[in-house]
């Protein structure tokens, strides 16, 4: 997996290179770019693919500032820049950091696909956005929770993985993002300042920006999402100037897991759309 040295650490990145348009995909919480291996190997064929894994826990190289949701906000618009990426489509899911890129730093993005992710005041998002929350401002809050986690017959519970997903998610997979966190105190403690420093009204703001992302713009939500309102995914696509909403079943949060080949398709239509 390359990498790339940005100003507040290292942020290694998976890139199917080629010459088709730039997709940029960005996951969330305990996560890494393992999320859209489902979407990434469909796109790869005819798109140029890039999924950073940010410092969200199952980052692998601690940084070298403390994280926040405002500095990760300005690293992947650095990670843009260094990488002198034009057109961009820029996808989140889960977590909000798009919306915000979106609103200040638009320059190097030609569309923005929302797939069911905070917004407005869900953040942090649903019970277990809460619970994690809670855990990084208790002692040894941390350990706990990547502990239970760390129980594959927990792992359902709508209190954890169960809320994000329909499907059960591989246990390979989760372990690989829990171990970052179960291994490195240096991580524990990027994963924990993040936490503990959400700005409660950044996603707010964000919205209002939205307002002037004057460029195609898709929100994918899912119909049995258990962490993002489904008003949400109308009231984004509502706001966005060229917006348009595509309701997903089968889904909760995690759509690329739980339907990577149709997520695929939409972002596929989506990106050969005329201007």
């Amino acid at each position: 997996m390359p990498d790339i040295q940005l100003s507040a650490g290292t942020v290694e990145y998976e890139d199917t290179g080629g010459e088709g348009p730039v997709v940029v995909l960005l996951h969330g919480l305990v996560q890494d770019a393992t999320v859209w291996r489902g979407v990434l190997a469909d796109l790869r064929a005819d798109h140029r693919v890039i999924a950073p894994t940010l410092p969200y826990g199952a980052h692998r190289r601690p940084l070298s500032r403390p994280p926040t949701p405002d500095l990760v906000n300005e690293l992947v618009a650095e990670f843009l820049d260094r990488l002198d990426l034009t057109g961009v489509t820029l996808v989140e899911n889960d977590c909000g950091r798009a919306q915000t890129v979106a609103a200040r730093r638009p320059e190097r993005l030609a569309r923005l696909a929302l797939v069911a992710c905070e917004a407005f005041d869900n953040y942090p998002p649903g019970l277990p956005g809460k619970l994690i929350g809670l855990a990084c401002r208790l002692p040894g809050g941390v350990p706990l929770l990547v502990r239970t986690l760390g129980l594959r017959p927990l792992r359902r519970l709508p209190v954890g993985f169960g809320a994000l997903t329909k499907r059960p998610l591989p246990d390979a997979v989760v372990d690989g993002w829990l171990r970052p966190l179960r291994t490195d105190p240096a991580v524990r403690r990027d994963f924990r300042h993040y936490n503990t420093h959400v700005r409660r009204d950044e996603l707010l703001e964000a919205a209002q920006g939205l307002r002037r992302f004057d460029r195609p713009a898709l929100v994918v939500w899912a119909v049995e999402d258990l962490m993002m309102p489904r008003a949400h995914g109308r009231r984004l696509a509502e706001l966005l100037p060229r917006g348009r909403l595509v309701e997903v079943e089968g889904a909760r949060t995690l759509i690329p897991a739980d339907q990577p080949e149709l997520l695929a398709s939409l972002l596929r239509e989506f990106i050969a759309e005329r201007d």
